[in-house]
């Protein structure tokens, strides 16, 4: 049985190495925090409590109000392209067409927030035709019926549950019981919506044999095993932008969904207003940032500032003692931070001279002092109730879906913002941070902040501490897998595409099938019956921009073979310029990756371990190209 590995950071071989000397004490800390922890994580409390110039920060709402009633739920459905539902002047179609791709808890969720904001109307006494879509006979064909869907769900769950592991990720914890021989395992499915897991979940938990089965959590984390469909996995960076802001709508509406399961009040909070200090680095919005770096250095995805420091941490800072969590000088920061402020971009800062410790405290103190959170005003609130979650997989599930939610360069900066502290962890034996002592110093500069009122630290108890460091241990651990598009969101987005090319189906029951009919015998059909088939791929590298070549396509063809032949070509051809062979014998292109371009998809950078005869089964309408990465283009 041979487990397929994600592709952790650089340092997690080294971390499996150091945990596996540790004592019988170092383990009890990976279960739970102790006490220097959890000192620590109200110290850091404190420290932003006065670094923000008051001192009560759960109930201050002078940077943020809470919406209006039927504020939230209008803005809702413009965030879930929904707000046609509310539109005096939209037609039917419009609606459909995005309805029709969702399950239908996903759907009830829908209707509970229109049914919310035409509550809120007539209580302002301003009446309006708001129409009921999901009465309309078109949208009583279109969405599945409840049972069918929840039958769909648990066969597509079931029959995952019996694939062996050879088609699996994992993504591992490694835990003292990984240590020991006896990993605890947990399947995280994503074929099918979280949501309607959750349902099943609510139905099996009701069974008595399964009540009393229910394991008690122990603090350790598993390894968590993903099992990989034949279309490969989909990473966030790996689709369009126009793809991406479908798959965020739809990932509202299953977030939204589940948080109505699992019973979490998440209120979203708007930013007032703020002025912003005049200053180059700290305070300043992090899209006004990356709008700044961009002119400098193009595509670049982070913050310069924040690469530097994370840079000269990564090199300097990972195997002090105490990084993180002993402090720095105070004196020494500001004057480093006034120094930065002056001469960064100018490129005459020396970080010789420049302590660990003042750099870990200056990062935590970018963080912080973003005009709006890292994790967003609107979502921080939902980032924090995950901690009332009590099931692992579903707290995985909501943190995947809210990591899709965030707006890009903020999404990208807490990825570099993971990885660092990931490497921090992977140095546990040098620094003597583990994983729990990470998370805790590290959550309250994430999920607190004076933009939006928390409940974070309601009262000085060790439950609330732990709490909210689970959170960011979490967000650690299992980077890489929340860090993915899910397939039944890549399943709901090819729908959606699909359905926005069929529009005129929509318009007319009575033809609709007559019409689709027609469109489906006009459209060229992959002939399954063929043992081989041939695809013609575009060449777009180089020298080769307008190349093409020809590849045979068989039951076990893979994206990274159709690379391999392209390579072997490459390195044939004597006109290649760049591909000629190297003297090392590397291969001529090694940044290059297939693309589905077209059908139901926009732009979609394939997994090497995609296996094409079900991706051209599945979009037999789009083209494939190879193409450069997209930092590897920027390089040449």
């Amino acid at each position: 049985m041979s487990v397929e590995p994600w592709a952790s950071p650089q340092d997690q071989a080294a971390a499996e190495e150091e945990h596996s000397t540790h004592t019988a004490s170092s383990q009890d800390q990976e279960q739970h925090p102790d006490k220097l922890c959890l000192d620590s994580f109200w110290s850091e409390v404190e420290t932003i409590r006065q670094g923000s110039g008051y001192t009560d920060l759960d109930c201050s709402r002078r940077d943020s109000r809470q919406s209006e009633e039927g504020e939230q739920e209008e803005q809702w459905l413009a965030d879930a392209g929904l707000s046609n539902l509310i539109s005096e002047d939209s037609e039917d179609v419009d609606n459909v067409v995005l309805l029709s791709t969702l399950t239908r808890t996903q759907a009830e969720a829908v209707q509970r927030r229109l049914n919310s904001y035409t509550l809120s109307l007539r209580k302002r006494n301003k009446p309006r035709d708001v129409r009921d879509v999901f009465n309309s006979p078109i949208a009583q064909n279109l969405l599945p019926e409840s049972q069918h869907s929840e039958d769909l769900a648990q066969n597509s769950m079931a029959s995952v549950a019996k694939t062996p592991l050879s088609g699996c990720v994992s993504h591992s914890a490694v835990t003292p019981e990984h240590q020991r021989g006896a990993p605890k395992e947990e399947f995280f499915i994503t074929d099918v919506a979280y949501c309607e897991q959750a349902v099943i979940f609510f139905k099996q938990a009701k069974l008595p044999q399964n009540n009393s089965q229910r394991r008690k959590e122990d603090g350790t984390l598993p390894r968590v095993i993903c099992p990989k469909c034949r279309l490969g996995v989909t990473r966030i960076q790996d689709l369009s932008h126009a793809d991406m802001k479908k798959v965020r709508q739809l990932a509202l509406i299953d977030m939204t969904a589940l948080c109505d399961l699992l019973e979490l009040e998440v209120k979203r909070h708007k930013t007032g207003k703020r002025k912003i200090p005049e200053s180059t680095l700290f305070g300043v919005p992090l899209a006004t940032l990356m709008e700044s770096d961009q002119k400098i250095k193009p595509n670049t995805s982070t913050p310069l500032f924040m690469q530097a420091l994370l840079s000269f941490l990564e090199k300097k800072g990972v195997d002090s003692e105490g990084i993180l969590r002993v402090p720095g000088s105070q004196s020494r920061i500001k004057l480093l931070q006034q120094n930065l402020e002056t001469n960064f971009y100018s490129g005459q800062v020396s970080w010789d001279e420049v302590s660990p410790n003042d750099a870990a405290a200056l990062l935590k103190k970018f963080i912080r002092e973003l005009p709006a959170p890292l994790l967003t005003t609107e979502y921080l609130n939902t980032f924090s109730a995950v901690r009332d979650i009590t099931e692992l997989k579903q707290k995985l599930h909501m943190l995947n879906l809210l990591i899709l939610l965030l707006p890009e360069p903020n999404r990208n900066t807490l990825k570099a913002l993971l990885e660092f502290l990931s490497k921090v962890v992977s140095r546990e034996k040098k620094n003597r941070m583990n994983l729990w002592a990470v998370a805790t110093i590290m959550a309250p500069n994430l999920f607190l902040h004076k933009a939006v009122p928390s409940r974070l630290t309601e009262g000085a108890e060790k439950g609330h501490a732990e709490k909210a460091a689970d959170v960011m241990r979490l967000l650690i651990r299992y980077q890489e897998l929340l860090w993915t598009i899910p397939n039944f969101l890549m399943g709901q987005v090819r729908k959606l595409n699909e359905n926005s090319n069929r529009r005129y189906q929509f318009y007319d029951r009575r033809i609709k099938n007559l019409l689709r009919k027609i469109h489906t015998d006009s459209r060229e059909k992959p002939d399954k019956n063929s043992s081989e088939l041939c695809r013609t791929v575009k060449i777009q590298v180089g020298d080769l921009v307008s190349s093409t070549m020809e590849y045979q396509l068989t039951t076990n063809s893979r994206a990274s073979d159709l690379l391999a032949q392209f390579q072997r070509q490459s390195l044939r051809s004597p006109e290649n310029g760049k591909g000629k062979m190297r003297r090392n014998g590397s291969v001529a292109y090694p940044d290059c990756a297939l693309y589905e371009i077209g059908g139901n998809i926009g732009e979609h950078c394939l997994d090497p371990d995609t296996h094409l005869l079900d991706l051209y089964n599945s979009n037999h309408g789009g083209e494939w190209v190879i193409k450069l990465k997209p930092n590897a283009s920027r390089g040449l």
